[in-house]
């Protein structure tokens, strides 16, 4: 993947190795709000296809090939704050469930895995930070005042999990080494002066480091983890791969005005995303409908994690407090559900 970032259109060009499994030529690839710029088939022009409301279907296809689709998207003009967006001058994604298609053109799914290398380029003054899963393997500068920088996911994953921040940030860093002696670098950025908030944080993840070590002889498998936190995230917490995604309510705190409970929270909230890595991430969903199977079994491991650090009994009483108030409240009422639907309106 490589992103050209600029304030009024942002191109992506996405290369990907394909090889059939089934004997068809036919790909149908997943796609909404994108302008198709240029579809090639091992560096030639494609002409076999067609474009759809929310697909890309391609003829003809050789058994294996390279296939690169460059688009054009508007990540300012992006309101329904679902694949790439730009909010509080800087770009940000949220691809759980589905926004990775509003992207590019790909088998936007959770039962896809792939590598990801992702080039990000930028204007260096307005975004020094251009941030993305994995591990940093090189960086440049290019004319006009633009640098790049690119990564790399050594672990497959699906798109659900991709992630991309461009900004400008105030940093908090530290180390951690593993079970087994590898030094992993610790980053979080937050919004410019929001850095004295972000101790407790950082004090959370290296307890959720140790801990799923220690109770289930889980290693973190990249060479840096990054905590992005900025007040205009749109949802509460996102496990990508790598690099977590925060709203700052749920990172920032210090004496002057946080409770207990807010430490306990964040706490919380910090080890959740981080047990994501091994339930969600490297061991993901067949389908949406699986989605309470990598929660339950993640929200299981964060309270685990709380009533070890704390006390087991008041995390105990807090949990049946939630089941007996909201969640009986919402199982007698007419929004009831099961946990694993038979059919939804919209994967969200």
């Amino acid at each position: 993947l490589v992103f050209d970032l600029y304030d009024d259109a942002t191109l992506v060009t996405a290369v990907s190795q394909v090889k059939q499994q089934q004997e068809s030529n036919t790909l149908i690839l997943d796609g909404e709000t994108l302008e198709l710029r240029a579809l090639k088939v091992n560096g030639q022009d494609w002409q076999d296809y067609s474009v759809g409301e929310a697909s890309l279907e391609i003829r003809g296809l050789p058994s294996e090939f390279t296939l690169t689709v460059v688009t054009k998207i508007n990540p300012q003009a992006n309101t329904a704050l679902e694949g790439l967006y730009k909010s509080g001058g800087a770009f940000c994604t949220q691809c759980e469930a589905e926004g990775f298609r509003r992207i590019t053109y790909y088998l936007d799914r959770p039962d896809v895995l792939a590598r990801y290398t992702t080039t990000v380029i930028a204007d260096k003054a307005q975004y020094p930070y251009l941030l993305s899963n994995g591990n940093k393997i090189a960086q440049g500068e290019q004319e006009a005042g633009r640098h790049w920088v690119k990564w790399q996911d050594p672990h497959p994953k699906p798109a659900y999990l991709f992630a991309l921040v461009a900004g400008d940030f105030d940093v908090l860093r530290d180390q951690y080494v593993t079970q087994s002696g590898r030094q992993v670098a610790l980053e979080i950025f937050v919004d410019k002066g929001n850095l004295d908030r972000a101790g407790h944080a950082m004090t959370s993840l290296i307890n959720s480091m140790r801990w799923d070590e220690q109770r289930f002889g889980l290693e973190y498998d990249l060479d840096i983890y990054m905590i992005v936190a900025v007040d205009f995230f749109n949802m509460g917490a996102m496990e990508n791969k790598g690099l977590n995604i925060f709203n700052s309510k749920f990172v920032l705190a210090n004496e002057k005005t946080a409770t207990d409970t807010d430490y306990l929270g964040i706490e919380a909230v910090i080890g959740h995303e981080y047990f994501h890595n091994w339930t969600g991430n490297r061991v993901t969903c067949r389908d949406w409908f699986q989605l309470s199977l990598k929660e339950g079994l993640t929200v299981f491991r964060d309270q685990e994690f709380s009533s070890d650090l704390g006390s087991r009994a008041v995390n105990r009483i807090g949990n049946v407090r939630i089941i007996r108030g909201p969640q009986f409240a919402e199982d007698a009422s007419p929004m009831s559900h099961p946990i694993r639907p038979d059919k939804v309106i919209e994967m969200n």
